[in-house]
């Protein structure tokens, strides 16, 4: 059954007046429950958390004069796992991190040069289960408008920004599909201008957004 009652927050939502606060304050209450890679794949849901290996990737957000923005990043297409696809600075959970918020500060601070003394934590994602067997939580955060990004040599090729309104709006969410391991597996993607955001970081978008309105 539809949810019309939901359809019509969605329809009636302004993602891109959104401000840091409002984010903040919806992430603070309950909201959409953890995704996962496989949700558009039947019989391949249901993983089971205790046997995924933890990561954090952080959610950067910068107050522009048109709304927010959200720092991405373009992986290297030298890298072994996932090739210049477009992702969110992070990794996995390192023994001396301590907590999901320490690792994806970490990382951001690797990746793109974002110093974490600079970064102001303003709530989390729920986990998303990757197909790579991580179960990865999201750490939202405000940036300063005046970070200039330095991508690390070998591990980021680019790294930009994109409006968050534009991410959030589920008239921009797309459900595609390709080849996977032998079969045809649908997935996510927000194609804007010429980056193409699919897979993981899609999804987690996704989830952001159902969060908010959830959240509302």
């Amino acid at each position: 059954m539809p949810n019309h009652g939901q359809a019509a927050i969605v329809a009636d939502m302004d993602f891109t007046g959104l401000s840091i606060e409002d984010v903040a304050r919806r992430l603070a209450s309950p909201g959409a429950p953890p995704s996962s890679d496989f949700d558009l794949i039947p019989g391949l849901r249901g993983l089971d958390p205790a046997k995924l290996r933890p990561a954090a990737v952080l959610v950067p957000l910068v107050e522009r004069d048109a709304g927010l923005s959200v720092v991405l990043t373009r992986r290297s297409r030298f890298l072994r796992h996932h090739p210049g696809q477009i992702a969110f600075p992070g990794g996995k959970i390192d023994r001396g991190d301590g907590s999901a918020e320490a690792a994806a500060l970490r990382e951001a601070e690797e990746e793109i040069g974002l110093p974490r003394g600079h970064v102001e934590v303003i709530g989390a994602l729920p986990a998303h289960h990757t197909v790579t067997r991580y179960t990865v939580t999201p750490v939202v955060a405000r940036i300063p408008v005046d970070f200039q990004g330095v991508a690390e040599v070998g591990e980021v090729d680019e790294i930009f920004e994109v409006p968050l309104g534009f991410l959030l709006d589920p008239a921009n969410l797309q459900v595609q599909a390709r080849v996977w391991q032998g079969a045809e597996r649908a997935y996510y993607a927000i194609p804007y201008g010429p980056y193409y955001v699919w897979g993981a970081t899609a999804r987690m978008l996704k989830g952001f957004s159902d969060h908010l309105v959830e959240g509302t």
